[in-house]
């Protein structure tokens, strides 16, 4: 068994703090969103941290995602709850992409999607808080891996999902333990129900943003970009941006280093990309914008973020702008042919979300926002497996002789 996962270490969070006011709120208790209706963000005694978990000290240890567990909320190993979430590769795509992009292949995350390393965090601290039962809307990946972490350990989960919800999706969240429910209408009126339920008293609302800790465990992303480039980080960072909670945890996470000194003042491009069917973080920083309206008749092939509004929107055009980055949308034709470049000429499948962030990558090329010499960074947020395929196979007849010099 992996050592991370059986030896306690000593924790180091002290609160809670509304990301919009900076109001103090009580670590080891359970919350929802702030007073002023804003997401909560972990705060650790980052003085201590650097004292006892020096930088070569997290280098040396197996690379999962429990390696970073001082910077985690977390606070008895026995709380842990596990599916084995490994640190995912970077992948060049040279002939689709160019000779310095790469891509961060979170498809190899349990579950087959980045939604792992949120729901395992927000899991785990419902287990250590005593929730027992959850309910989530979920475009698809992230019910799946809600489903699978509270089944393991023994969480009643419920979770709403759009009605085109891809037929994947919904019976791999029931086949791992959650009772699925289709909603007609999109991932904003599946948050409704929950939001209601659980003002009812009926579960806990396990929404986007709307627990503390997806956050912390989608952080993790940027802590292993940092290793993963000998702690430095990238130049610019490509990600498809819904709700925007790895966009919000690698920004957080990029402060807490330069905090411990484990990297300099330096920070990436960050570029949140949506879908022109479904773009309202683009249509905020375009207008200058704090605040994202909703947006009205939402659609696109890249269902995971098809989020016509998000509860953290301040925060991921915070980061966006603090980093000289961009909100860009591209359309679906555009990450179409994205996903086909990149499998056909770089032997890497990646889903819509993914392709958006390599379509994304070529018009800001385009546009001079990032120089082919720049070293940029892609997300693919699952694995390409999930999604529909055209049927590209070639029938032979069987029962005639077959002139294979012409395959």
């Amino acid at each position: 068994m992996n050592p991370n996962l059986t030896t306690d270490r000593p924790t180091f969070v002290t609160h809670l703090e509304c990301s919009l006011t900076g109001e103090r709120y009580e670590a080891d208790q359970l919350h929802g969103l702030s007073q002023a209706g804003r997401p909560l963000l972990v705060r650790y005694d980052l003085a201590s941290i650097r004292a006892v978990a020096p930088r070569a000290m997290i280098t040396a240890r197996p690379t999962d995602l429990w390696r970073w567990r001082e910077l985690l909320p977390v606070r008895r190993t026995q709380d842990i709850v596990s599916l084995g979430e490994i640190e995912t590769p970077l992948v060049p795509i040279p002939k689709s992409g160019g000779p310095n992009v790469l891509v961060k292949d979170e498809g190899r995350l349990p579950t087959g999607s980045f939604k792992a390393r949120g729901l395992v965090m927000a899991v785990a601290m419902a287990k250590a808080l005593g929730v027992r039962k959850i309910a989530m809307p979920t475009n698809g990946n992230a019910g799946a891996a809600l489903a699978a972490y509270a089944t393991r350990c023994g969480i009643e989960t419920i979770v709403f999902c759009p009605d085109d919800t891809p037929e994947i999706n919904v019976r791999e969240i029931a086949a791992q333990g959650a009772r699925v429910y289709r909603v007609n209408g999109l991932i904003d009126d599946c948050g409704a129900i929950v939001g209601k339920g659980a003002a009812e008293g009926l579960w806990f609302d396990f929404s986007t943003l709307k627990e503390p800790y997806r956050i912390e465990g989608k952080k993790t992303m940027g802590l292993e970009l940092a290793a993963q480039f000998g702690w430095k980080l990238p130049q610019a960072i490509f990600y498809p941006t819904g709700g925007g909670t790895g966009l919000i945890g690698m920004w957080k996470a990029f402060a807490e280093m330069e905090a411990l000194g484990w990297i300099g003042a330096e920070r990436p491009k960050m570029f949140a990309i949506q879908s022109s069917g479904c773009a309202p973080i683009v249509r905020a920083y375009e207008a200058g914008e704090e605040h994202a309206e909703r947006w009205e008749d939402a659609h696109t092939v890249a269902a995971g973020i098809r989020v016509p509004r998000a509860v953290g929107d301040f925060l991921i055009l915070r980061a966006v702008r603090e980093s000289g980055g961009r909100a860009m949308a591209v359309g679906d034709p555009a990450i179409l042919q994205a996903v086909e470049d990149a499998a056909l000429k770089d032997g890497l499948l990646m889903c819509p979300e993914g392709g958006a962030t390599l379509a994304a990558y070529r018009e800001a090329l385009r546009l001079g926002l990032v120089d082919e010499d720049e070293t940029a960074v892609l997300f693919n947020c699952a694995t390409g497996l999930k999604y529909p395929m055209a049927d590209a196979s070639k029938t032979l007849d069987r029962h005639g002789e077959i002139d294979l010099a012409s395959l």
